[in-house]
């Protein structure tokens, strides 16, 4: 399995490692199928992490990267849904890759996700260079200047730009594509333009879903799906609500949430 040079995939784990041991939570993810710890204070996987992995097209035997992978949360939901892909994960945050091989040893998917640290905002391995199929991305929400900043560093780390902003983001998730592969962000709705605008020229068959709170309210986060070499026009999907009126998830959503593909 691929991973980034310099920098060695984790040991395996049968116990969480001392750097990452704190305030902990067990969580459910795709209707209990999956197991997963993270911090109770800091950043969380939330709906968006499952939206993502849900909406990337792999196929069997094909190879994704995620870049950012947090937890691991997404990693393990596309894992659980395509059975023998194969996915990299890479996270600037050591404590969270720690933690993301102790996800993937606790779900028993150390033979289908491998992850280590890695920056996007640095050079890209040669070994990734044009090597995936698949690129999923859930980049930092809130721009450099943003003056909500979480006062919890790791938390920090993963909501706000910093060493890399957007356009390199999505730009190393460019070149680790092959030739026709897919690049599938999850981004807030009031930088779509931004996030369209910073795509590599040869980034075509756009794809924009939008995810609706509720039937009538503006959308705040859209998936946005791209392919690299090829030259299909843009679309602008009917989008997913998400929430009932009474708050509870509408029968579409629910699905996905329980490990549906989301199709694009």
């Amino acid at each position: 399995m691929r991973h980034v040079r310099g920098s060695p995939m984790p040991e395996k784990v049968t116990s969480l490692p001392e750097q990452v041991k704190g305030v902990l939570t067990e969580d459910a993810m795709l209707g209990g199928k999956i197991r997963l710890q993270q911090p109770k204070e800091g950043f969380r996987a939330a709906i968006d992490t499952v939206f993502l992995a849900a909406a990337v097209p792999a196929k069997a035997g094909q190879c994704v990267l995620e870049a950012g992978t947090g937890s691991g949360a997404a990693a393990l939901c596309l894992a659980h849904r395509v059975e023998g892909v194969k996915i990299t994960g890479i996270d600037v945050n050591p404590r969270m890759v720690l933690l993301a091989d102790a996800n993937i040893q606790l779900n028993r998917e150390a033979e289908t996700i491998r992850v280590a640290v890695g920056d996007v905002a640095g050079r890209l391995p040669e070994d990734f260079d044009a090597a995936f199929d698949h690129v999923m991305m859930n980049p930092p929400y809130l721009p450099d200047t943003s003056t909500h900043v979480s006062p919890n560093p790791d938390r920090a780390l993963a909501t706000v730009e910093s060493g890399a902003d957007l356009k390199r983001w999505l730009k190393y998730g460019h070149d680790a594509l092959r030739s026709k592969g897919y690049l599938t962000v999850i981004h807030r709705a009031d930088r779509l333009d931004e996030v369209i605008q910073s795509l590599s020229p040869n980034m075509a068959g756009i794809a924009v879903l939008p995810l609706w709170p509720r039937d009538g309210e503006e959308a705040k986060r859209v998936i946005v799906q791209a392919r690299k070499g090829v030259r299909s026009p843009a679309r602008i999907l009917p989008g997913l609500v998400i929430h009932e009126a009474d708050g509870s998830y509408t029968e579409a959503a629910a699905a996905v949430l329980k490990g549906m593909h989301l199709s694009l």
